[in-house]
């Protein structure tokens, strides 16, 4: 599928359909954010992605929108027979299912294009449909057509395919991580908003805070039991103990495992399930990920989470971070897409350090502390935040997680 010129970057309103079941959306988050590759297989067709998902067409950062049937002159710079160094994006913006998700991580990839102003390479975007095969097959031509730099893949799927199936001769920054462990190419770089480390860093706040004995509150859905997964073996590891878990939000049975004496409670339960188990929690202490966040609820719904701990992205709880101050916000949306916008941002930021300097990166970026790692990962360390007085206020925590 050869990529499209759009002559200028179009501004992308987030103007955001309702599925028809949540079910279908935790699906697809799962997916975005890291689930086992059969969840995106299994995710049913949702419905109309983002107002104005990414056009069949590729970008450069001085482009402006065409008709996506348009196909390129030849000898066009477009054109598959010529070699231009450019920057190629990869996102599943024509996915039925995950549309609307690479148009939140797209339109945060461009709004940091147009705030850098000129740029070394040319971006140009290479539209997917979702499908392993066509990731492959807009890789191979974007090397093929001149990339010295690729973003993406978006869902795991497409990550694990190119991570241990594909020749990566250029540096390449998936936006997920691979289901699979093994060696990477040298070139692969990953950059994910994976539940597993809002899990890890909730259970490092909680211990500096003293908490040593936890019940944890979870349920049944993937993401949130991989998140509670994650925040046991590492309050265990550094020296807490689990007393016991519920994997339901009953009143009766929070009273019950109260009588164990925790001194502190998880809550790995998505928003609104977090908001009905707290009050059944008296007075304890209770962490949470950045399910606990739940955007601009009101006031209401931050006195139903009083003194909930929970960690996030300084895109949404630091909002005189230098960086967020920078880019401008998109229209109205929701938290999940929010954090996918700042992804795009961070991805264009960090595309920069590896085109000049892949071999050491650390980048204070909207999504969390960014420091590359050892295996091309890029860790995030997230900021602490706490609910009182009905809003999150960022708490003053160390932010080097612990070892």
């Amino acid at each position: 599928m050869p990529p499209f010129i759009l002559p200028e970057l179009p501004k992308i309103p987030c103007a955001l359909t309702a599925f028809a079941r949540a079910s279908v959306l935790l699906l697809m988050l799962a997916s975005l954010y890291g689930a086992p590759a059969a969840l995106a297989s299994e995710a049913p067709a949702a419905g109309a992605g983002m107002a104005a998902a990414a056009p069949a067409n590729a970008v450069t950062s001085t482009t402006t929108a065409t008709n996506p049937a348009s196909k390129p002159a030849a000898g066009s710079a477009a054109s598959e027979s010529v070699v231009t160094p450019h920057l190629a994006l990869l996102l599943p913006t024509q996915s039925k299912v995950f549309a609307r998700h690479a148009g939140a991580v797209r339109e945060g990839f461009l709004a940091a294009v147009k705030v850098a102003g000129k740029a070394a390479l040319t971006v140009r975007e290479y539209p997917l449909n979702g499908e392993v095969a066509d990731a492959l097959r807009a890789y191979r031509a974007a090397i093929a057509a001149g990339a010295q730099l690729v973003v993406g893949p978006l869902t795991r799927d497409a990550v694990t395919a190119i991570a241990f199936g594909e020749p990566v001769p250029v540096p390449t920054l998936a936006l997920n991580l691979p289901d699979q462990t093994g060696r990477k190419p040298d070139r692969l770089y990953m950059l994910g908003l994976q539940v597993e480390t809002e899990g890890r860093q909730a259970a490092q706040l909680a211990w500096r805070e003293n908490r040593r004995r936890a019940l944890v509150v979870s349920s049944g859905s993937a993401m949130q039991r991989r998140l509670y997964a994650a925040f046991t073996a590492e309050f265990v590891r550094l020296g807490g103990s689990v007393l016991s878990e519920i994997a339901t939000a009953d009143p009766q049975r929070l009273k019950s495992a109260l009588r164990g004496e925790p001194d502190m409670a998880f809550i790995a339960l998505d928003f609104e399930e977090a908001r009905t188990a707290r009050p059944y929690l008296g007075s304890l202490p209770a962490y949470a990920g950045a399910n606990a966040n739940g955007g601009e609820r009101g006031a209401l719904a931050g006195h139903d989470l009083a003194d909930v701990g929970f960690v996030d992205m300084p895109w949404l709880i630091e909002p005189d971070h230098a960086a967020v101050m920078l880019y401008p916000r998109p229209a109205a949306t929701t938290p999940e897409l929010e954090r996918l916008y700042a992804l795009g941002i961070d991805a264009w930021r960090v595309a920069q350090l590896l085109s000049a300097n892949p071999r050491e990166l650390r980048l204070d970026g909207v999504t969390g502390d960014l420091l590359l790692l050892q295996g091309g990962l890029i860790d995030r360390t997230l900021r602490a935040a706490r609910y009182a007085e009905g809003r999150a206020r960022l708490i003053e925590a160390p932010r080097e997680p612990l070892r």
